[in-house]
């Protein structure tokens, strides 16, 4: 059995661990979990990043799990009990939520996207319209935490969980939704409800003293005047239309006479002579 002075010099190795996908070179697949991973890289752990890494394809990290505003995971370290990690994100108020959910179902593409279970690329457009950014920018932006003895912050065992939640946000990018307070029943049902035009007037109205502007197409739109026509006329011209002038009708073989003759292998003028006649 490890004695307490030998403890911290390697992990305890565990069985049935949740393991990284990734087993080599950089970890992440979709575009929202590599802006997620480039907010922890740009801290500038140096090697507390890497030995995360290694923790997290270890299997080393037991538990995992996404709630509005925490993170929470049991990540096996050097010592017999494993260390209780969590990460605090600030939830968005339901104001905040109902100025985004009518901007994203103003979108039509994000809205497919979304409810194809996929984050639309202008997503953080939206997010940050509404002054409420998706992704965290600073390390005071969120609160970390872990049980283990390491005074540096964020430890290796919360690079560890740091990088199986970027891969849990690749299956599901509905997860990053959820840490900021919603849960992709409530955003789907809400975005379903808002295309159908079945929103009551509350919701499509902004609260008072909350400003939330669609962005992208809808934004171009929005302070479009609607256009006064019949619509039994909208396909009609406005002014008569004449007969088309009659085009000039070229010989078919004409682009054939503008090539060269093919060299001698290739049967030369002859050549050109068949296919003038095929093409006739």
């Amino acid at each position: 059995m490890s004695t307490p002075e030998h403890w911290g010099t390697r992990a305890v190795r565990v069985e049935g661990g949740i393991r990284a996908r990734s087993t080599r070179g950089a970890i992440g697949e979709s575009w929202w979990s590599r802006r997620f991973l480039a907010v922890l890289e740009s801290f500038a752990l140096g090697t507390r990043l890497t030995r995360g890494r290694n923790y997290a394809r270890a299997g080393q990290v037991l538990k995992l799990d996404v709630a509005p505003g925490t993170v929470t995971a049991t990540v096996q370290g050097s010592r017999p009990r494993p260390y209780s990690v969590s990460i605090g994100l600030a939830v968005f108020s339901d104001t905040v939520w109902a100025g985004i959910e009518q901007s994203l179902a103003a979108e039509a593409l994000g809205a497919a996207k979304l409810l194809a279970g996929e984050l639309p690329p202008h997503v953080e457009d939206v997010f940050r319209a509404a002054s409420a950014p998706l992704f965290p920018a600073r390390l005071s932006d969120l609160a970390l935490r872990c049980s283990c003895p390491d005074q540096a912050v964020p430890c290796k065992h919360l690079a560890a969980t740091f990088y199986l939640l970027a891969e849990r946000f690749d299956a599901d990018p509905f997860g990053i939704l959820l840490w900021r307070g919603r849960s992709r029943e409530a955003l789907l049902s809400a975005l379903r409800r808002l295309r159908s035009g079945d929103a009551g007037p509350d919701e499509l109205e902004p609260v008072a003293g909350e400003v939330f502007s669609p962005v992208g197409t809808a934004g171009a739109l929005a302070g479009l005047a609607e256009p006064d026509v019949e619509i039994e006329r909208f396909w009609l011209s406005p002014v008569p239309l004449t007969d088309p002038e009659p085009s000039f009708v070229t010989e078919r073989d004409l682009l054939v006479r503008q090539l060269p003759a093919p060299p001698p292998e290739l049967g030369g003028a002859e050549t050109l002579r068949l296919l003038r006649r095929w093409y006739h």
